[in-house]
């Protein structure tokens, strides 16, 4: 009952446990579903907190349904991504430069706090009668734990800040791995150095430390999920999905291929043999943001077919005339891409994916994770896109259903 609960609440927008405890008194729908059951809220949220995991095993049958009714032919495999704000307020972080400034004044006062406690045991030993009198001052406990606090997120900010420097590295050296490659030469000024210090504008927040803030699409600033979907052409079906912390998509084309291709395995469902004999592959399409020779390779690899825009084209703006002998994966992609084929298959792509942000963002008024951590998240992500999947095969039935209807009025008339 409470799968179902849960699964059609999620299907018609109804996503925190308060107003899903409140329809089941009220709402005719809900109280089919429950009976003479009538959970409270905590009971629905609790249930969602301990079994989240558990939901993952049901996208897999729900996707292999909508393969046996024909709505997924892996004619053209769209992914993108979309931010999503998260359950933490920006007022909830500090930056790594007002850490550290916190940090000294907290000390002090801790300091001066213990100081004016040894100056009173005398006086206060007498009044204390049993007690052992080295209680700690409620004052000093409250910027103890503050202070451990902003510790734990400096040292997360550090990290991070190592990370990013490891990164950018990596990023060098493919770069100049490149250019000796194409034999050209560095343009502009020398990069500084790489640094391993946090800066101080960087931040990190305490409601949810898991969470970055992004840019988002109001061109404002948020602490946000970046989530992304798989999407088959055929009828929208999301074939994979996920949640990351990172601000693009540039590290995330192989990771989600390799999930595409394991839902599809878990599912049964493959590609067709050509006439040749070997298993086709499945041609994806991802903008420019995926844009890398690392994920071209890595999807080629994994037997995907891949077209990724390698540049922002501008509407009715020149378009940029590709190389006759394509020398690198970045330029041999450009040519591919503007093939007649490649084309075709990427002005599909905008009416994929990117519908399918809408309908769950805008139809279902999804635009804020409730839960906290990038786990929690995942799950939450992971029980929206299988409850979109189910709302593709209820309106493909009920959409056969009318045309076979009508097609009997027809032949009866």
């Amino acid at each position: 009952m409470m799968v179902c609960l849960w699964l059609d609440a999620y299907c018609v927008g109804v996503f925190a446990s308060r107003q899903m405890a409140w329809a089941c008194e009220r709402h005719l729908a809900f109280m089919a579903i429950g009976g003479q059951e009538r959970p409270d809220f905590r009971t629905i949220s609790d249930f969602r907190k301990l079994h989240l995991e558990a939901f993952k095993d049901v996208f897999v049958p729900v996707v292999r349904l909508a393969g046996a009714a024909g709505l997924v032919k892996l004619g053209n495999v769209s992914t993108d991504g979309t931010k999503i704000q998260g359950n933490a307020s920006r007022h909830k972080a500090m930056s790594y430069g007002y850490m550290k400034k916190a940090v000294e004044r907290l000390r002090e006062e801790s300091e001066t706090l213990v100081t004016a406690a040894y100056q009173q045991d005398e006086a206060e030993d007498a009044a204390l009668g049993s007690r052992r009198g080295d209680e700690l001052p409620a004052e000093l406990a409250r910027r103890e734990q503050r202070l451990a606090t902003i510790e734990a997120a400096m040292r997360r900010v550090e990290a991070q800040a190592k990370a990013a420097a490891e990164a950018e590295r990596q990023r060098r050296t493919a770069a100049e791995a490149e250019r000796a490659q194409t034999g050209k030469s560095r343009r502009g000024k020398a990069p500084q150095p790489v640094r391993e210090t946090p800066d101080d504008k960087a931040q990190s927040n305490f409601t949810d430390p898991e969470l970055h803030i992004m840019r988002t699409t109001t061109k404002g600033w948020d602490y946000c999920g970046h989530a992304h979907a798989s999407v088959d052409a055929t009828c929208q079906i999301i074939v994979a999905c996920d949640v990351t912390d990172a601000s693009n998509d540039k590290q995330q084309a192989e990771p989600m291929a390799q999930a595409t291709l394991s839902i599809l395995a878990q599912a049964g469902m493959e590609r067709p043999p050509d006439e040749s004999g070997p298993v086709q592959a499945i041609p994806a399409t991802l903008d420019n943001g995926y844009d890398s020779a690392a994920a071209v390779e890595a999807l080629e690899t994994l037997g995907l077919d891949p077209y990724i825009a390698t540049e922002r084209q501008r509407h009715q703006g020149p378009q940029t005339e590709a190389p006759e002998t394509p020398a690198t994966v970045h330029e041999r992609m450009a040519a591919k891409v503007r093939t007649p084929e490649g084309k075709a298959l990427y002005a599909r792509r905008k009416v994929i994916v990117e519908p399918v942000f809408g309908q769950i963002k805008e139809a279902r008024g999804f635009r804020r994770f409730l839960l906290r951590g990038l786990d929690a998240i995942r799950g939450e992500w992971r029980l929206i896109c299988l409850t979109h999947n189910r709302l593709k095969i209820w309106r493909y039935g009920s959409a056969q259903s009318a045309a076979s209807c009508r097609r009997e009025i027809t032949q009866w008339a």
